[in-house]
């Protein structure tokens, strides 16, 4: 089985035979920037980190829904040959599925996913729509904001950070540099050319 692993290639058409949308395949990638940045700190598998957070919503699409998500989903990575600590990580990023975060890498694919989406998010709104406008100060002051980004879970991005046992500002700012660094491809960079961090 440990030969068999997936590599990135592959997990990427997975993520795209299944997921239409530009917005949901940069927000596996803005998730993969930040989980596998952790995995370089933690001296962990980048590669089957990366593959994890690649997936972890590879049927949005196809199962909206509590019921069908990501429960249905990992039925199918299953049937792919996706290894089974892959597998559980991605159950366990979603409450509802009551699949315990044990692990290192089940902890930060949850910390990691809706702090992603929520600092895109920022970006978008930001005058020139680039992540090396978004710092700290400015993602707190958003979370308290109800209206804004409605959709992204703050409580996710506040109990992630308790769960991996990082201070917030510190996760925050981890994760914005993570995303800085890969802003071109994740269509962060911004529409003045090359904006300055």
């Amino acid at each position: 089985m440990m030969g068999n692993m997936l590599n990135r290639e592959q997990a990427w058409e997975i993520l795209c035979e299944f997921t239409k949308s530009e917005g949901l395949r940069k927000h596996a990638l803005a998730v993969e920037t930040c989980v596998t940045a952790y995995a370089r700190k933690f001296g962990e598998d980048e590669s089957k980190w990366s593959l994890t957070a690649l997936l972890h919503d590879f049927d949005w699409e196809i199962h909206p829904t509590l019921e069908e998500h990501p429960q249905k989903g990992e039925a199918i990575l299953a049937e792919r040959g996706v290894e089974e600590e892959i597998r559980r990580a991605i159950l366990s990023h979603a409450n509802h599925t009551g699949v315990p975060r044990e692990t290192a890498l089940q902890k930060t694919l949850y910390a990691c996913d809706e702090l992603a989406g929520f600092i895109t998010a920022i970006s978008y709104v930001k005058p020139n729509r680039s992540v090396f406008e978004v710092d700290v100060v400015s993602v707190k002051k958003k979370m308290k904001d109800k209206a804004f980004a409605r959709s992204v879970n703050r409580q996710d991005i506040v109990e992630g950070a308790q769960e991996l046992g990082v201070p917030l500002e510190e996760h925050i700012a981890f994760c914005v540099k993570a995303m800085q660094e890969r802003a071109g491809e994740l269509g962060l960079q911004g529409i003045q050319g090359s904006a300055s961090a």
